[in-house]
């Protein structure tokens, strides 16, 4: 599509992991972006990557405050809003989850309110924690979900289901058209290497002189995303015109199930690290297994994920040891 003067597309944490694959896939397409991102959590380098390139705007902001004039002034030309801005880490939400709760709520709503203003098509990106240490599985998007709304983890898991509660109510009352995508564990390049995720810590582990960390007994499940499938899932859900999903989330990830100590397995021989493996304790309200259905996405969009594990792992620890390589030159040099 040709870059038009009069369509924006707002992409909020447009700097983090998932944000700024969105944001350079949309460049790609020739699409204007403006990104709305806060730098808690992401990558300076990030930002770097997507900085001059045409049709690329940047505002630092939190959402939880409310926006700048430097975006509600271009509400006429916003026909589309993304909401990527929370930390979606464990360690990260946790630091913060005062925060967090707000970025969610707060923030959504601040969001809600500019499509509103401009008339633009809102998604919201929620997440699997709403499914919590889930007794249905693999998770429909009608299940309800077995969370804990008291525990360390209830800042990001009740915000999120906050959200969306939020965003449908917005969609029930007419005020603007959505979208709700309730991501499945993503990984890829560009992950921030200390955010405390699996993937990215088993990587940098492996490809350094640390021990493998596994939790618990490593038998807890994942399913895991390789981030252009996730990219190619949002776009599909943003731009579908199915009246269907304005009044229902949709899931989106990659149902090959494995194990943590699995995925360990695997890192450790994609690497060849002779590294000790650790054992450490279970945090608490930690999912025992989680794997999507996505059968609504794949009659809606027509989506399924298309990179294999194998492939993925291949790209994320190439990416990571060009990463690490360079952090030890540039700590050589100084």
């Amino acid at each position: 599509m040709a870059r038009s003067e009069s369509e924006l597309i707002l992409v909020a944490g447009g700097a983090g992991f998932i944000g700024s694959h969105l944001v350079a896939r949309l460049l790609d397409e020739g699409r204007e972006v403006l990104c709305l991102d806060n730098l808690q959590t992401a990558r300076p380098s990030n930002l770097r990557l997507l900085q001059g390139r045409p049709g690329f705007r940047f505002v630092e902001h939190d959402i939880v405050l409310p926006l700048p004039e430097t975006v509600t002034a271009q509400a006429h030309r916003i026909t589309r809003v993304y909401n990527l801005a929370c930390a979606a880490s464990p360690p990260q939400y946790q630091a913060d989850p005062e925060h967090t709760m707000l970025t969610n709520v707060v923030g959504t709503h601040h969001l809600l309110r500019l499509a509103e203003k401009a008339g633009a098509r809102f998604l919201l990106t929620s997440t699997s924690e709403v499914y919590g240490d889930p007794e249905v599985h693999p998770q429909r998007e009608d299940y309800r979900g077995w969370t804990s709304c008291i525990g360390p983890r209830s800042c990001y898991d009740e915000g999120k289901r906050a959200a969306e509660a939020l965003t449908f109510d917005y969609a029930r009352m007419d005020r603007a058209e959505i979208r709700v995508a309730r991501i499945f564990n993503t990984y890829g390049p560009q992950m921030h290497p200390d955010d405390g995720r699996v993937v990215s810590n088993l990587i940098c582990q492996a490809l350094s002189d640390r021990p493998i960390t596994i939790y618990g007994d490593g038998s807890q499940t994942r399913s895991f995303c390789y981030v252009s499938d996730m990219v190619d899932g949002l776009i599909r859900l943003m731009e579908a015109e199915d009246p269907a999903l304005r009044q229902q989330p949709v899931n989106l990830g990659n149902p090959v199930e494995l194990t943590v100590r699995d995925l360990a397995d695997r890192v450790v021989e994609m690497t060849g690290t002779r590294n000790q493996v650790v054992y450490l304790p279970l945090p608490q309200d930690d999912p025992r297994r989680r794997r999507p259905d996505i059968g609504r996405a794949a009659e809606l969009l027509g989506w399924t994920p298309v990179v294999t594990l194998e492939e993925g792992l291949q790209k994320t620890c190439a990416w990571f040891a060009d990463e690490l390589a360079m952090d030890r030159e540039v700590l050589a040099a100084e």
